[in-house]
């Protein structure tokens, strides 16, 4: 299984149109009914399935536990509508909306909510064989869903099986009690069975379940500790099992809302992005142990950045020195402050620079370096390694973005989409972008098919070898190396005072003992 991981995620318009009579596919679970769609520019139809069940409603006591199979029906499925999004606080998605020009019919949320949608190209069968391109959401593991997106134009331009999955969100994701009655990780098995569903039923809309890609978001990987969010529930806390008796006895919209001062609480207290535990099922070591002893599948691999992570998203607006200080203290420790705040700000004082070099700071140390420090694991694997950086500014945000914003988190995936053939009768692109979407999906299309994004008429992709050589995205694509090779000697500094710093504790520590 090849994989593909984006640090990000980011936002496209859907619009559905339906075209000729609803196709029909049995699976081993049933006979589904789905609909037929055009997308603009080609006159290849697309076959959409929505709302397929991969496994039962994880509700009552399969709240908190690993995901069971679906049952299967009989009958034909009714598979012409989104599925509901896992539960999740609404107003994020609204703001989303709003802020990315997005539209789509109101969402729904429900814990009933473990569905996957696949969209394939009309007229394909078992003996196609075609690539599939799975999608996994992201949302920072507290919102999201597939309704979010449309597969249409990448199956349709690419002849490809494009799949999007949802997973538990929050709390109802990540819970763990640390021991054998409720291990966490609930997210990452929805994950599984979602790809277990597709190894099992994809080749009944033409694709190869020997040739799956994973795209969507990956941030760092560590375990962190759910337990630091059980006191908000007023729960009895002496017992493992009281806890989790408690906890599947609260609505579920009272643990959406607690799941954001949880993870808001993670964010504060430097603990990693990613909420995830040492089950032993979904992850038996640390990652870093994982990633430094190369214990992984060496699969094909392509990872990227775009280069203004925290432009817009985070809306900063020009600060003092003071305030800005105060939150950098969230993230790193005071003894580092003076070497971070010197290396990204300077002496200045002017306000739009310290937002500049503030931003700079956040996309740096929470993606960019993290990035490159797997790319680098997973290069020494000797698996073929691909990085880009996309640059471009979409001209859809030209009345919404303030000029300092350039490519911000997830700009590009509305290209990986096909975001410009999905747009209605709204002219959001340009001509340019439009032929950029056609690259980005042949790029992407190609490296499910090959594991090596390049192909005719494209722009060659070097491999990011010793030389660290990456493919810069934009109306018009370039070859570059040593990203941010200066703030990537700068954090390996950091990290080794870091290491320094630990192993002096460590020693005094031992010596008092």
């Amino acid at each position: 299984m090849k994989m593909q991981f984006n640090l990000f995620f980011s936002y496209l318009l859907c619009y559905l149109g339906q075209s000729g009579a609803g196709p029909e596919v049995t699976i081993a679970l049933g006979r589904l009914k789905g609909t037929q769609t055009n997308v603009k520019g080609t006159d290849k139809l697309v076959n959409v399935f929505l709302g397929i069940p991969f496994a039962k409603a994880p509700l009552g006591s399969l709240r908190f536990s690993p995901p069971e199979p679906p049952e299967p029906w009989t009958g034909v499925r009714d598979a012409t509508s989104y599925p509901p999004l896992c539960p999740q606080d609404l107003s994020l998605l609204k703001t989303a909306e709003k802020n990315f020009k997005e539209k789509h019919l109101a969402f729904q949320t429900s814990e009933d909510c473990l569905y996957l949608s696949v969209y394939s190209p009309a007229g394909s069968s078992k003996k196609d064989k075609l690539p599939v391109m799975v999608w996994i959401h992201g949302g920072n593991f507290i919102f999201g869903g597939s309704a979010r997106y449309d597969g249409s134009a990448l199956s349709a331009y690419e002849n490809v099986v494009v799949v999007l999955i949802q997973y538990r969100l929050g709390l109802l994701g990540y819970f763990n009690t640390g021991d054998e009655h409720a291990p966490g990780n609930w997210a990452y098995l929805d994950q599984v069975a979602a790809l277990r569903w597709v190894q099992g039923n994809i080749e009944h809309f033409g694709g190869d379940p020997a040739s799956v890609t994973l795209f969507g978001i990956s941030a760092g990987s560590c375990s962190v500790f759910a337990h630091v969010g059980i006191y908000i529930f007023k729960c009895d806390t002496s017992s493992s099992l009281s806890l989790l008796d408690c906890l599947r006895k609260q609505e579920a919209e009272h643990i959406v809302l607690n799941s954001k001062i949880f993870f808001f609480f993670l964010f504060l207290q430097e603990i990693s992005f990613l909420p995830l535990v040492l089950d032993g099922v979904f992850l038996h070591k640390p990652p870093e142990e994982i990633l430094a002893g190369k214990e992984f599948n060496a699969v094909p691999f392509m990872i990227g950045v775009t280069n203004n992570e925290f432009g817009w998203n985070i809306r900063l607006k020009p600060s003092p020195r003071q305030r800005l200080l105060q939150q950098i203290q969230a993230f790193q420790d005071s003894y580092f402050l003076p070497m971070i705040l010197d290396e990204y700000l300077g002496d200045t004082e002017d306000p739009a620079e310290l937002r500049d070099g503030f931003l700079d700071l956040l996309g740096d140390m929470a993606i960019v370096m993290p990035a490159i420090k797997a790319l680098n694991y997973h290069r020494e694997s000797g698996a073929p390694t691909y990085f880009f950086e996309f640059q471009h500014r979409a001209s859809a945000f030209r009345d919404s973005k303030p000029d300092y914003v350039k490519a911000d988190h997830g700009d590009e995936v509305g290209f990986v989409f096909g975001g410009p053939f999905l747009a209605g009768d709204i002219q959001l692109f340009t001509e340019e972008e439009k032929n950029l979407s056609r690259t980005l999906m042949k790029y992407w299309a190609n490296f499910a098919r090959n594991g090596n994004p390049n192909g005719e008429g494209l722009v060659e992709w070097p491999s990011y070898n010793l030389n660290e050589e990456y493919l810069q995205i934009n109306l018009q694509q370039k070859k570059d190396r040593k990203l941010k090779e200066k703030k990537v000697e700068f954090w390996k500094k950091v990290t080794l005072e870091k290491t320094n710093s630990k192993s002096t504790q460590n020693k005094k520590f031992k010596v008092e003992l």
